[in-house]
């Protein structure tokens, strides 16, 4: 019997709930459109990590996962729940880290928030980490970025970090050279937060369904 621990993915995730999901789209969907568009990608993120079964998948909710949907979701992708601990989005992100990512068991880690995702980009990513790599990165054109995997826990990468800034990868690089730390970068990708970013979006989805 293969006893090998497969390669783990945490995808974090806000509740879409009218009022705290995707507050910067309200202006142009409302409340209920800004939450049902976090769903939708809730559920695109976890169907392209889970489209195989080659990873250890977790959902690390916020506020509360116990909340109908996450519940839902993991029934449909089989995937462990985890609430997400208090503090900014650094602690969290380290957390999950400290709690996951190992040697044996390198952690990749993403957001819901990039529909161009793919399990080629989730596969890539695992490669660098196999291959000796302290992290990796898929950079986003807003300059922050849509994944990261890390070996180790380096809490030095995500504390007192100007979240949702065009300064966040620039700084983590600093971080990363700082710390003689070897990282690899994919190809930067797109995300959705802003009603441009959800123009891009509709067109693009309509692209691919061509």
């Amino acid at each position: 019997m293969n006893n090998a621990v497969r390669p783990r993915v945490a995808v974090f995730a806000k509740a879409p709930v009218p009022g705290y999901a995707k507050t910067r789209l309200i202006p142009k969907l409302g409340a209920a459109g800004a939450a049902d568009l976090q769903a939708g990608f809730i559920q695109r993120t976890l169907s392209t990590v889970c489209s195989t079964a080659a990873y250890e998948t977790s959902l690390w909710c916020t506020s509360d996962c116990q909340h109908p949907f996450f519940l839902t979701c993991a029934q449909t992708f089989k995937v462990q729940l985890i609430e997400q601990p208090h503090g900014d989005l650094g602690a969290r992100m380290d957390a999950a880290f400290a709690t996951l990512a190992s040697d044996a068991t390198p952690l990749v880690l993403v957001g819901t928030d990039c529909p161009a995702l793919t399990t080629q980009h989730i596969a890539d990513a695992h490669t660098a980490l196999q291959q000796g790599d302290d992290a990796v990165f898929i950079p986003t054109e807003d300059g922050g970025y849509a994944l990261i995997g890390l070996r180790h826990s380096h809490a030095t990468l995500f504390s007192d970090m100007p979240w949702s800034t065009a300064a966040v990868m620039a700084q983590t690089r600093q971080r990363l050279r700082m710390q003689g730390l070897r990282w690899h970068e994919l190809a930067t990708l797109w995300d959705v937060d802003e009603p441009a970013d959800h123009e891009r979006w509709v067109h693009w989805s309509d692209k691919q369904k061509s």
